[in-house]
């Protein structure tokens, strides 16, 4: 029998905070509401007059209970069973946890910029089809022999390939429309489907998007999966409210099976972390809902998440310093042991409370990561 002395007793006892994300999965829902994601379906908008909706009282047996923890529950299921019980989740204003964005347009190409970038750039002022001059923090890790060619991004809108600078870049990149290469022959009934539906011109519907990362994942393998899903914006705008409830709620049922997928296979079990994000907010009910931009002062709040092995279980953040859309870009590095901040002076820190590992980054950071 091995005796061995009270030291290392404790030293064995202590907890381990050596870095043990390997992967990251990163989704986000295309101006999906901080209102809606912590109080649930808006009372002023479940109507056909304020919030277009069709059949109220369907959209109400499945969306409407009486407190906004009921509400949010069947709306985001996942979101508040899974990710905020064991990990965390900032933006309830309610509960004083701001989170917002800093580029001042509060709309996509700004917003996607910002945090993929970890800054914003006045030169970014509109949608237009312009190649992004900034580096993102995935250009920036497909710049390392790690995660070389291990990156890819899927995007339902048409406008990725620009944001990412695709051409500059190298990396993979799906948009709108885009066939899938010919990996399986699922990919290729995907290509088919998505080339034979669709709703709006520049963005593709949710569904293939999803399906098509979702075989590239399990095919590939990526080190970093970016997924982009547009259909809570699209009916936003168009005032259909209860379209765009389905959708948010489709944007949960998804990340839980990408999450589930993801712990289902040895190279992702126990190593991956899930971030969750939105590229702007939106105005208020009743009339507001449908937009957002430098006219509409409250689409600048937004709301995030994590999950993963780093990052501590401290649920709903409630009365803690704002954060803002400019440090997920570090933040997503920091929990793959990367130090983007100290390579990207102009962006956002890391969220310190977001991984339990922060040191890490400094040890696993190669020599002259200089931009």
């Amino acid at each position: 029998m091995r005796v061995f002395s009270p030291l290392i007793l404790l030293l064995l006892a202590l907890p381990s905070f050596a870095q043990r994300t390997k992967n990251i999965i990163f989704v986000m829902s295309d101006g999906l509401r901080w209102q809606d994601v912590f109080h649930g379906a808006d009372p002023a908008l479940l109507t056909k007059k304020e919030g277009g909706v069709s059949d109220v009282d369907a959209l109400r047996r499945q969306f409407w209970r009486d407190t906004p923890a009921d509400r949010r529950q069947a709306l985001l299921p996942f979101l508040w069973t899974v990710v905020a019980r064991n990990g965390q989740i900032y933006g309830n204003r309610d509960q004083g946890s701001d989170a917002f964005v800093t580029n001042g347009m509060n709309f996509s190409y700004p917003g996607y910029s910002e945090i993929l970038c970890g800054f914003p750039d006045s030169r970014i002022d509109s949608n237009d089809k312009n190649l992004n001059p900034n580096v993102s923090v995935l250009e920036w890790l497909n710049s390392k022999p790690a995660f070389k060619d291990r990156i890819a991004a899927f995007g339902a809108w048409e406008l990725f390939p620009y944001i990412l600078n695709a051409q500059r870049s190298g990396l993979f990149v799906n948009a709108a429309y885009d066939p899938l290469p010919p990996l399986t022959p699922r990919a290729e009934f995907l290509n088919r489907i998505k080339k034979e539906t669709g709703i709006w011109d520049s963005e593709a519907l949710d569904a293939p998007t999803f399906h098509s990362a979702l075989e590239y994942f399990k095919v590939k393998k990526p080190r970093v999966l970016f997924l982009s899903l547009g259909d809570t914006d699209e009916w936003a705008h168009d005032g259909k409210y209860d379209l765009y409830l389905q959708a948010a709620h489709r944007f949960d049922q998804y990340v839980k099976e990408l999450w589930d997928t993801a712990q289902s296979m040895p190279e992702y079990r126990g190593t991956t972390t899930l971030i969750l994000a939105v590229d702007h907010g939106r105005g208020m009910a009743p009339v507001e809902w449908k937009t957002h931009g430098q006219k509409v002062p409250d689409s600048k709040y937004v709301w995030m998440a994590l999950l993963g092995p780093d990052t501590p279980a401290l649920g709903e953040r409630s009365h803690v310093p704002a954060i803002t859309q400019s440090q997920v870009a570090a933040t997503l590095a920091a929990l793959l042991g990367e130090d983007y901040a100290a390579a990207v002076p102009t962006a956002g820190k890391p969220i310190v409370s977001a991984n339990s590992a922060p040191a890490a980054a400094k040890t696993r950071t190669s020599r002259g990561d200089k931009r």
